[in-house]
């Protein structure tokens, strides 16, 4: 079942601990949070310290998405925090499979992320490592952008890949997911959707969480119907 991932970079930070909870109210199963470093993309934001807080804040599963370099000397202190699932990117890792293995250590949810320009058969033998797989449909560092089109198809290609090799990990997408890029996102095979504009952006995110997800799910009601063999089940 499609699931919706408010993420907390477009959220009022002076606020932060209610529009989760908002966000939660409309639907929301996990949290996502966005961790910018300056190097790796052009944008700070937080560290394990925020994480720390939202651990407190909320049950809900905290999606820690790493855009950083040498995400391996922070891997123990996001578990430390209380983290959940952390996403580090394949272009920021030179040892790719170490660093999915201290996740897994660190008795940690494993994702790797794909930039717009990664094609994602680079991914293939660490595909039975992960939890999830992210792809980025805009240049990560900063919220509100615009969706890539040719995104549809690393979508789509990367759930061919998944079913040819009988893998059950999920397709996360993260960049320009709203009401009018919804129902395509969700029809290509993702299940994971990030959304942060789209859920806090007017400042109802129990409102537009909920809008959001009604539409993801309608999509994926109308592509069950279309193509009936293609199940996806519920995250855990």
């Amino acid at each position: 079942m499609v699931e919706l991932l408010p993420s907390i970079l477009s959220a009022d930070f002076a606020h932060l601990a209610d529009a989760i909870a908002a966000a939660e109210r409309g639907g929301a199963t996990a949290i996502h949070v966005d961790v910018m470093d300056g190097h790796f993309v052009p944008n700070i934001t937080v560290g394990p310290p925020v994480v720390k807080s939202l651990r407190k804040a909320t049950k809900l599963p905290l999606d820690c998405h790493l855009m950083i370099e040498n995400p391996n000397d922070f891997i123990a202190e996001f578990a430390d925090a209380g983290a959940d699932w952390v996403s580090v990117h394949y272009e920021a890792c030179p040892h790719l499979h170490r660093t999915l293995q201290l996740i897994l250590n660190h008795s940690m949810k494993p994702g790797v992320v794909v930039n717009p320009g990664t094609r994602v058969d680079l991914i293939l033998e660490i595909l039975p490592m992960v939890h999830h797989v992210l792809v980025m449909s805009v240049n990560p560092g900063f919220g509100g952008q615009e969706f890539i089109p040719f995104s549809l198809d690393k979508i789509r290609h990367l759930a061919a890949m998944r079913r040819d090799l009988g893998l059950q990990f999920k397709i996360e997408v993260d960049g320009g997911v709203a009401h009018d890029t919804v129902a395509a996102i969700v029809q290509a095979g993702a299940e994971l959707l990030v959304a942060g504009n789209a859920v806090f952006g007017a400042g109802q995110p129990e409102r537009d969480a909920r809008a959001l997800l009604a539409a993801a799910r309608q999509a994926e009601i109308l592509q069950s119907a279309s193509n009936p063999a293609d199940g996806k089940s519920k995250i855990h």
